[in-house]
């Protein structure tokens, strides 16, 4: 089951239970400003030109350890965000070489201790769909990391829901999802896609 809303998360974070979550699979601001424009010319929403140019609040991520039993944060390096255990996840995106854009991303994995690695495309020039956020991962990713990590009938957390791979990849594999999105522009077209693809499960009689 699908359950995405149109808020800010820290007003849900505030409101909930400790422990309510299984586990949180968030991919914050890293607060290195909006370079997605000078790379790409893909149509997307309105874009807000100051949209990555803060990181989350500590108050973000003590309440995403409260509200939450584990957690895995893209973008670790930039919120220095490790839990006492020090388990990542460097995931190899196979992007050349280039001074404005990392080859790989650091995740912090509350799971484990050590490290782990994954080879897995960010994008290509092949893709069936435009992009609708400028940091879309794709829904690969998310289904390693939940096959990997998550258990059956766990419930599953994305405080930035973005362009929705999370939730495409939670739904294929049979987990409860909620996903927050403030952005009234992106979580429009996150729904758009979400219809799409639930369109495609019952054009080849999946549902």
């Amino acid at each position: 089951m699908i359950n995405i809303y149109n808020l800010d998360c820290m007003d849900s974070l505030r409101a909930s239970p400790d422990n309510h979550w299984d586990i949180a699979i968030v991919d914050p601001p890293f607060g290195i400003g909006n370079w997605q424009s000078k790379f790409r010319k893909e149509r997307q929403p309105t874009k807000k030109l100051n949209w990555n140019n803060e990181t989350p609040s500590k108050e973000y991520f003590l309440e995403l350890q409260r509200v939450s039993k584990h957690q895995i944060i893209f973008g670790a390096n930039y919120f220095n965000c490790f839990t006492p255990r020090g388990g990542a996840i460097v995931w190899n995106k196979r992007v050349p070489e280039v001074s404005n854009l990392s080859m790989c991303e650091i995740l912090s994995c509350s799971l484990q201790q050590k490290v782990s690695y994954v080879d897995i495309l960010w994008q290509n020039i092949n893709r069936k769909e435009a992009i609708i956020h400028p940091c879309q991962k794709p829904v690969a990713i998310y289904i390693w990391i939940l096959q990997k990590y998550a258990k059956p009938n766990w419930k599953i957390l994305d405080t930035h829901l973005g362009s929705g791979s999370s939730a495409i990849a939670a739904d294929k594999l049979g987990y409860d999802f909620w996903g927050y999105e403030r952005d009234r522009d992106y979580f429009r077209a996150t729904k758009d896609r979400i219809k799409r693809y639930k369109q495609q499960l019952k054009l080849f009689g999946v549902v």
